[in-house]
């Protein structure tokens, strides 16, 4: 099966699930049964996401320690990761800015003029344990096998830091089994991904229609002005991402933009990122993007740069303002952006995140906490939109810094040989030598 042909079935797939549910939603006798049928819908969706998570964690470890060990020159790391942490912030930054630019210029909760509600009112989300003291002891795992179980990200990124470069100093001294038992492990875990990916449409279907089984497509014209105004925001920030993009990578920024078309679509559907990432590192290496640097770059954006999120985080705040008719200065505006950038940063590995993010901030300001009960009913729509522009900010990313590292090469059609399953390509390259 090729990459065309699954994403053609990704799209079938969204466009089924929206009718069945309707059609469910419609069938249905109350909330309740609604909830029902949504939960046997939600066991498929469920086992998907359960299959993509058991090999996230091995895959991210051999990408990256098999990353780190190719590179010869100790300084390329801190190099690469100086240069992604300043397009991280920048594009946050941007994120940031033009969400609040465009909520204050839609205005999309200004008509609803509700009363302040109970200083007691609650969302039922977890915000204490939210901090930034907390986010960067927790970046630092107790045990490599913990942070595994329990997919955390970074802290699986911080033990392949340093077993990886502890790697690359012994491999440095010989030949090292370890090393290659590195490469045989990441080639087995694309293998797995591979099998794993022919599930996806079949996820993506159950997603959907789990969604609108509950919620009714009706939901979307309630909230449309809303809802409508957000996804003009994200493509904005598409086109501006892309843009920055091909001032670094040129043309071929559209060739990254259909590479990524999977990926983006698995995001979307599922609204996981985890979901999109096996694909998503697979279409930066057919792009030619060096392994040692998407295996480096890719897995830091999922915790440093959520474009989306934080557009998401902006609109949510802003929109709480305007429906409890709450003033804010331009001064309190700029102050809840800069908290909006640290804050955010501690996002990864925290449920419903975003949602934990803005339900932190809005306390700070004096904000009716429990104004997220407005946008809690609808946030797997927003969530879809905000969670597959973390997958297109993260792959420009990936891209350029690849490409101000002069580790991005195009890859000659005679050089890849496809996989059995979705298409899939490796590059042959010799031995011993550079990805890129």
């Amino acid at each position: 099966m090729n990459t065309k042909k699954l994403t053609t079935q990704i799209v079938v797939a969204m466009v089924a699930g929206i009718a069945v549910g309707w059609l469910c939603h419609h069938l249905a006798k109350d909330a309740q049964a609604a909830k029902e049928i949504a939960g046997y819908f939600g066991i498929v969706t469920d086992i998907f996401l359960r299959m993509i998570k058991m090999i996230i964690a091995p895959l991210v470890f051999a990408t990256l320690v098999g990353g780190l060990a190719s590179m010869a020159d100790g300084g390329a790391v801190g190099r690469i990761g100086l240069k992604a942490m300043i397009w991280f912030v920048s594009a946050s930054a941007i994120s940031l800015a033009l969400g609040m630019l465009l909520v204050n210029l839609f205005q999309p909760g200004a008509n609803l003029n509700l009363a302040l509600p109970d200083v007691g009112a609650a969302t039922n989300l977890k915000t204490g344990d939210f901090s930034l003291k907390g986010f960067f002891t927790h970046v630092f795992p107790k045990s490599i096998f913990e942070a595994m179980a329990n997919n955390e990200i970074l802290q699986i990124l911080v033990f392949s830091l340093f077993f990886g470069s502890a790697l690359a100093f012994v491999k440095g001294s010989g030949k090292s089994t370890i090393a290659s038992g590195i490469e045989e492990l990441t080639k087995v875990m694309f293998r797995i991904t591979d099998c794993v990916m022919r599930f996806a449409p079949v996820g993506v279907f159950a997603a959907m229609a789990a969604s609108i089984t509950v919620e009714g497509i009706g939901v979307l014209a309630s909230y449309g002005k809303l809802v409508g105004e957000f996804y003009l925001g994200l493509a904005i920030l598409w086109a501006i991402l892309f843009g920055i993009g091909f001032l670094f990578l040129g043309r071929s920024t559209g060739k990254l933009a259909s590479l990524i078309r999977e990926p983006i679509l698995l995001a979307f559907s599922t609204a996981s990122s985890e979901s999109a990432y096996p694909k998503t590192i697979t279409a930066l290496e057919r792009f030619g993007v060096s392994k040692r640097v998407s295996s480096f770059v890719l897995p830091l954006g999922y915790s440093f740069n959520l474009d989306g999120s934080m557009m998401y985080q902006a609109f949510a705040v802003m929109f709480i303002a305007q429906a409890y008719n709450i003033e804010l200065t331009l001064m309190q505006q700029l102050t809840i952006l800069l908290v909006l950038m640290v804050t955010s940063k501690g996002m990864a590995g925290v449920a419903r995140a975003s949602l934990v993010v803005v339900a932190a901030t809005l306390p700070m300001f004096n904000l009716p906490e429990a104004g997220l009960l407005l946008i809690i009913g609808i946030d797997q729509f927003f969530d879809m939109g905000r969670t597959a522009t973390n997958v297109v900010g993260n792959s420009v990313a990936t891209a350029v810094v690849a490409k101000l590292e002069n580790e991005i090469s195009p890859v000659p059609a005679e050089a890849v040989v496809p996989g059995e399953a979705h298409g899939t390509y490796t590059a042959q390259r010799t031995p011993g030598t550079s990805a890129g």
